[in-house]
Formats: C-alpha cells, structure tokens, sequence
C-alpha cells in the first residue's frame, strides 16, 4: 500500500518536475523502486532465451503497435530482427526482465523499441533502460534514433521527451518522435 501511494506521489512530481533522461554508458546496477537490484548491460547470447520468456509471459493488453507479436516461434523471429540493431537489457535474478532495441531502417537511422516486462513497469527500469540504450547506441556509433508512439498516449509521449525526443510528426494515430546522438 505505501510503496503504491509512493509511486503515485513520485509520478506526480514527475508530471510537475519531470527529471531529464540522460544517455549513460552501461553497464550500471541500481536498486529500483520496488527495491530489487537490477543490472542493466548490452544484450549478450546467452540472454536470448530469457528475452523469448520475456516476450512470451508479456501481457498482451500492454502490446504496442502489435509488438511483441504472439507465440514463442513469432517472438524468436522477431528478437533475430531486433538483433540486427544495438541492444541492451535489464537483468533482475539473472532473467531478463526489460529490453531496448535500435534497430537499423535502412536509411542509417534507427528505430528505438523498449519494453520492460508488467511486473517490473514503474519502477524506473525503462527510465534506466533508455539512458543506457542511448548511450551504448551512441558508442556503437547510431547517430539517428526514432520511434512512433500512439497519440492519445500523452505519458509515454513525455517520458520520451524527458529523454530528448521531439515530435516530429503529429499527425494521425502515431506521433513520430526522434532526436540525434
């Protein structure tokens, strides 16, 4: 009850002081909201197996834009394709348990796609996820990142802005947001 009561406190004072994501240099352990200690470090092998649990028990009520797709053979298909990008991953009691994603689009930018798993969401992990991601992408040399997200998801449209991104499209269901490295 209180850890609940505390995280709608700090999520107020987000909305009125929201903090600036900044890109950081993985790899980094810190303890996170909810006290457990979760290490964020660029993807290895062995991870992918874990990331396919991951995907598998993610909630699909929570899916965007129909990722992650459904069915263990559709996520393994899927992680391969955001293996052509940079990727980090967030490690609580050796399993994944968040993952971002740049993958290359042809065009020498990169789409970002970010997920963290629903028993582990707002507890500062993505927060943490997208600061290492952007500065281990930045490292491996991604200069151009992008990323849609749905328009009536106000929330999620500031925490990217809190990471530096800006609207550049705002049209439609998705506002297309990006920011250079």
């Amino acid at each position: 009850m209180i850890g609940k009561l505390r995280r709608g406190v700090d999520r107020l004072i987000d909305r009125i002081r929201p903090s600036r994501i900044r890109p950081a240099e993985p790899p980094e352990t810190f303890v996170d909201a909810e006290g457990r200690e979760v290490r964020v470090r660029p993807y290895r092998e062995e991870d992918f197996e874990g990331l396919v649990e991951m995907y598998d028990e993610f909630d699909p009520e929570l899916r965007a834009q129909g990722a992650p797709p459904i069915g263990t053979g559709n996520v393994e298909a899927w992680i391969d394709d955001l293996l052509d990008g940079v990727n980090v991953v967030a490690i609580h009691d050796g399993q994944p348990v968040g993952h971002v994603s740049f993958v290359p689009d042809r065009t020498d930018r990169h789409e970002l796609a970010i997920f963290v798993h629903q028993e582990y969401q707002h507890a500062g992990i993505g927060s943490r996820l997208v600061a290492n991601g952007l500065g281990y992408a930045r490292e491996q040399g991604v200069r151009y990142v992008w990323l849609t997200v749905e328009s009536w998801k106000r929330g999620i449209q500031r925490f990217y802005s809190r990471a530096g991104f800006s609207t550049v499209n705002p049209m439609g269901a998705a506002h297309r947001m990006s920011r250079t490295l």
